[in-house]
């Protein structure tokens, strides 16, 4: 390891580079990467700090950045920062100093960032089975604009897609045979990660039938049906939103489910149905198990009731 002579905020676009090159991170991760780091440059500017070099870099430095982020007051109504907000700027921060680990240059090693505990403050939103079957009958399938919403709503609960990857489907990546009961597609999801997701029976029908009826030679697999005529007609994310917010409001499940919400449906019932916590994490395409563990609380009252009809200690009657 070698200490370095230039400062810590004059390594911010080698930092970038690396994320690109060495990580294969889009660019809008990096964007993000740089927005979290930019407020402890901005830290180290008020503290006096701008010509800190790698290797001056302290834990007792670490400990009044995280003081500062705890007292940090943003957003229109002024509010602290929640705890999980404080560990994206922490986080972003780790990384800044392992990217210095993997150029060999002498600094404070990556795992003395401890991030903030945050308990159960992250709450996750999903609908229960019979929610989840109540908004998947919800369209009128004599309809083209409600064959394809059936269609998209049923692939992505089949897949627990992000809205991104849905809406980012192509028609040629998906080959459909006469005879499949069902098919795997290979999705490159968040960093650049590629996984396999799996298009069940039920939705495959729904995705045939809605193909089918496309005379358009657009490659987007759902493409909107309003609106001026242009050349792309792939749906977006906010398109998807609102597509699943008229089913809420026509079937009366809660308006705060969203493309997110079907995510979570999907990882959530995997796991009501005892499916390993490691292969939920492989279908959501977590990079780490401790973003799957979200879901563990979830289910946590299933398992309850499992132990108390199985393992409750009582002696069944003759």
């Amino acid at each position: 390891m070698d200490k370095s002579s230039k400062s810590i905020i004059s390594y911010k676009n080698d930092f970038l580079d690396w994320l690109d090159i060495e990580k294969g991170l889009l660019s809008k991760s990096q964007e993000n990467y740089s927005r979290f780091l930019n407020k402890f440059f901005e830290w180290l500017e008020l503290s006096k700090l701008e010509k800190i070099k790698p290797h001056e870099l302290d834990k007792d430095h670490i400990w009044k950045y995280k003081v500062f982020l705890s007292r940090l007051a943003m957003g229109p109504k002024n509010q602290p920062l929640k705890r999980s907000t404080q560990n994206y700027y922490l986080i972003s921060l780790r990384s800044l100093l392992t990217f210095f680990a993997d150029r060999d240059i002498l600094s404070l090693p990556p795992e003395k960032i401890k991030l903030a505990k945050i308990g159960n403050e992250r709450k996750v939103n999903f609908l229960t089975i019979e929610q989840m079957e109540k908004l998947l009958e919800s369209p009128n399938i004599k309809t083209r604009i409600g064959l394809r919403d059936k269609a998209l709503l049923e692939v992505l609960f089949s897949t627990g897609l992000r809205v991104s990857e849905l809406v980012s489907l192509n028609r040629d990546q998906i080959k459909i045979d006469a005879l499949a009961n069902d098919i795997e597609l290979a999705i490159l999801g968040k960093g650049g990660h590629l996984r396999t997701v799996f298009i069940s029976e039920r939705a495959l029908n729904h995705l045939k039938k809605y193909l089918e009826i496309r005379k358009d030679k657009d490659r987007a697999v759902f493409i909107h049906y309003r609106g001026p005529k242009r050349t792309d007609l792939r749906m977006t994310s906010r398109a998807v939103e609102n597509l699943i917010k008229k089913y809420c409001a026509k079937t009366g499940i809660p308006m705060i489910t969203t493309p997110h919400t079907i995510r979570h449906s999907f990882a959530t019932d995997l796991l009501v149905q005892g499916v390993d916590l490691r292969l939920v994490q492989e279908f959501l395409g977590h990079r780490n198990i401790a973003t799957t563990q979200v879901y563990t609380h979830v289910t946590r009252h299933h398992l309850k009731e499992i132990h108390r009809k199985y393992h409750s200690g009582r002696k069944k009657s003759d």
